[in-house]
């Protein structure tokens, strides 16, 4: 258990803390606490939720998750890549099913880190996290556009396509105020870090176009108006859970789960890059799991790593995870004395910071790569993209792994060979002195049920005049249970053609499985041998 689940701030304090290190932590844990407002309440209203809901999400999960984690700078919290899960769930089951499903996504979490499976999701294709990636932008972008334009909508379709539809036909209710507003907060967010880093120029803009909304009264949709006041209190609440409905969550809660742990760690691995060091997976994993489990209880939703914010603490100085909990104080404290102003925030301003955020997501460098690649990466990529954006998150990550797996298998098919020797003219090795009555077949490549059926027939093709066939099979580095039998029916048809058969060169894990079915007592141990010229010479004295 101490293998699996070691974090890395009770590492830090065996190792020692000095001074310095304290007040770097601690001034890079108020910067991110502050870039952090903007967007936790952004995210929230985004997903459906009130805002309060992502302040105490950055706070409790975000705590936790540093307290308990297996990186050093990790900063958690609620992100963009959410927003359409959350939205989704809600819609479905409820902010209660919202929660039920929250806490089984961080059971779900923990018992992945328990197996050990953080080293196994490094196996996702990169051309599906960035479809899936890129479509949540496009998504994130496409429900901003209400807001970003004052249009007056009452209800807005969930499906891609008819939400766009209402857009365009809402098109003459825009508000140009609303326009300006998002317009200049994007200007300010990316411009401001010309003048300096350590202030995020997204809680400037927040902070610059509030105060003009409410001195000058201007017309506008705030949080006020949609949510009414900010609470400033965090209080423990038990959902609601029924056992008989919990199989309803499982599908949302895998979805959230998967997603979670994707982000979690590859934010923890763009941080090991940064800093020089080696993130712990599976403790990470079993943090994400805790917070995710306690953060619904005081009506949180889904947490995770945050890419953006973690990239900020490790610039700020920071370097050990009391960064990410002083982060957490920080929203605390904000939330606590500050928090009633945050009602007068105009919904444009935060349309404005997602429409940037959804642009920062969209990773169309990636995605305009991949585009120049190999046709199965396209059609892996396009698939995740478009299912994303037109169908569901869920679907697309389901869907994505199949493809990405099946496509894959095909791969490995493709570039496994049975060949049969060409004893004159073969260039690799020197076939000339061997026996017209002896063929030699070579297998490449691993013997799993994607080319299992290839292989089989490819023997069963040989010659019929050979009396002696030797299969090579130096390169088989392993071979599943479709393998073994379709090699054990295709020898079976070999030796009722009255063929000597003998295996060179079996690989230790390949010859256990040849014991286990029964294939090496079919052609006999005698005629299994560890290379190539000890069977040859065996098979001259047989013919």
């Amino acid at each position: 258990m101490n293998t699996i689940f070691k974090p890395e701030f009770f590492t830090v304090l065996k190792q020692g803390y000095s001074k310095e290190q304290f007040i770097k932590d601690v001034f890079s844990g108020m910067i991110v606490g502050v870039v952090a407002l903007p967007l936790a309440i952004a995210f929230a209203v985004a997903s459906g939720v009130s805002p309060e809901k992502g302040l105490i999400t950055a706070i409790i999960a975000g705590f936790f998750i540093s307290l308990l984690g297996g990186s050093r700078v990790q900063i958690g919290g609620p992100t963009g890549a959410f927003i359409v899960i959350v939205f989704g769930v809600l819609s479905q089951y409820g902010f209660e099913g919202l929660l039920i499903s929250t806490v089984l996504a961080g059971i779900m979490l923990v018992v992945f880190g328990l197996l050990k499976l953080g080293s196994l999701l490094k196996f996702i294709p990169h051309p599906l996290i960035v479809g899936f990636t890129s479509g949540i932008a496009v998504v994130i972008f496409s429900t901003q556009i209400k807001d970003a334009l004052g249009l007056e909508i009452s209800n807005i379709p969930a499906a891609f396509i008819d939400k766009w539809s209402v857009y365009f036909n809402a098109l003459k209710t825009i508000h140009w105020i609303s326009i300006v507003i998002a317009v200049v907060t994007i200007i300010i967010s990316v411009g401001f870090k010309r003048i300096t880093n350590k202030i995020p120029g997204s809680f400037v803009a927040i902070i610059l176009m509030t105060a003009i909304v409410a001195i000058f009264k201007l017309p506008v949709t705030t949080i006020e108006t949609l949510y009414g006041d900010i609470p400033n209190t965090i209080s423990l609440s038990v959902p609601a859970i029924h056992l008989s409905q919990i199989k309803y969550y499982f599908q949302p809660a895998l979805t959230i789960a998967l997603l979670c742990a994707i982000e979690s760690l590859l934010s923890a691995v763009v941080a090991d890059g940064m800093i020089g060091s080696t993130h712990r997976s599976n403790t990470e994993l079993i943090a994400q799991g805790i917070a995710n489990i306690v953060t619904p209880f005081f009506g949180g939703i889904p947490a995770t790593g945050a890419i953006a914010r973690t990239a900020t603490n490790i610039k700020n100085g920071g370097r050990t995870p009391l960064a990410g909990m002083i982060h957490a104080v920080t929203l605390l404290l904000i939330m606590f004395f500050f928090g009633k102003w945050a009602k007068l925030i105009p919904m444009s301003c935060l349309a404005g910071i997602l429409i940037l955020v959804s642009y920062n997501m969209s990773e169309w460098r990636s995605f305009r790569a991949i585009l120049r690649g190999s046709a199965f990466d396209i059609i892996v990529l396009l698939t995740t993209f478009f299912l994303t954006v037109l169908v569901d998150l869920t679907v697309a990550i389901e869907i994505g792994v199949v493809l990405s797996a099946i496509l894959f298998m095909k791969r490995m098919a493709d570039n496994g060979q049975a060949i049969l020797r060409d004893k004159e003219n073969d260039t690799v090795e020197n076939y000339k002195e061997v026996p017209k009555a002896i063929e030699i077949y070579e297998i490449s490549g691993p013997f799993f049920f994607g080319a299992a059926k290839h292989y089989s027939e490819a023997l069963k093709g040989g010659p019929s005049s050979t009396k002696v066939l030797i299969i090579r099979m130096r390169h088989v580095p392993f071979i599943d249970a479709t393998g073994t039998h379709n090699f054990k029916e295709a020898i079976k048809s070999l030796k009722s053609s009255n063929k000597l058969i003998m295996l060179s060169g079996v690989q230790p894990d390949v010859r256990k499985e040849l014991n286990k079915c029964g294939i090496s007592k079919l052609i006999g141990e005698e005629h299994i041998f560890d290379n190539f010229d000890a069977a040859l010479g065996y098979a001259k004295k047989c013919i």
